[in-house]
């Protein structure tokens, strides 16, 4: 059937049939994400960023619940390039032929800035972060008990964000593929990406100045990246179609 054939109830019967498959993967990675869990939680305990630091259970269901959320969380980064090949398919109806190959492509680079994002905010950002925070507490005489829920917690707020976040660079170039924006129209909407970035940067972090440029900094930096793929992929696409046009007026 072709894609302008398909009613909406195909739509949704395709749609249906994505979430399925990805129902069925998270279903298989959660399995293995409760035997990955264990070892990930010691290892992240004994990590230098937490070595120090007196964790404790406030309540009694802090331990199952962290063990929960690492085995969810493994099966999601598990899974991650799945979702993806999902969405792709799902759309790929719409696509030209020259598109859905470009595309498709985008997957491993989509996985691989996403575990670029995770591990940038956790070796670089995240023990700043803590760093800054115990001596913190040392200057005003406090003594840190932290929850290992919280810990946890807290970990998880400004990794998975990032990992997010590192999307930009390949959502602009395959909004730029499919010619829905342009590097033009990019650079006139810096300032107001700017500010988006800013808000997001301080939902991520605590209420702290240093803090809060550590992340904005590469945020401006990465929407500055995605200007650059974006002239990178519009010129690409330019080419494809001067290319496209001279055979045609060649036939």
């Amino acid at each position: 059937m072709e894609p302008r054939d398909m009613s909406v109830m195909d739509h949704i019967v395709e749609l249906r049939r994505r979430i399925i498959i990805v129902v069925v993967f998270f279903t298989l990675a959660l399995i293995a994400g409760f035997f990955l869990a264990k070892p990930i939680i010691m290892y992240l305990q004994n990590a230098p960023t937490a070595a120090d630091l007196p964790m404790n259970a406030f309540k009694m269901t802090d331990p199952i619940r962290i063990y929960m959320t690492f085995a969810f969380a493994s099966a999601l980064i598990i899974i991650f390039p799945v979702i993806l090949y999902q969405v792709w398919a799902f759309i790929r109806p719409g696509l030209h032929e020259n598109e859905q190959k470009a595309t498709l492509g985008y997957i491993p680079l989509a996985f691989l800035l996403f575990l670029t994002g995770i591990s940038f905010a956790y070796f670089i950002l995240f023990p700043f972060i803590i760093q800054f925070m115990g001596n913190l507490a040392e200057q005003l005489g406090i003594t840190e008990q932290y929850g290992i829920n919280e810990y946890f917690t807290f970990l998880f707020q400004i990794t998975l964000p990032f990992g997010i976040l590192f999307q930009l660079p390949v959502v602009v170039m395959f909004l730029t593929r499919l010619g829905l924006v342009t590097p033009g129209f990019l650079s006139s909407i810096r300032k107001v990406a700017y500010f988006v970035l800013l808000v997001i940067a301080g939902f991520i972090t605590p209420p702290e100045l240093i803090s809060h440029l550590m992340v904005t900094g590469p945020l401006l930096l990465l929407y500055e990246f995605s200007i650059w793929v974006s002239h990178l992929t519009y010129r690409k696409v330019k080419k494809a179609q001067k290319l496209a046009e001279e055979e045609q007026g060649n036939v």
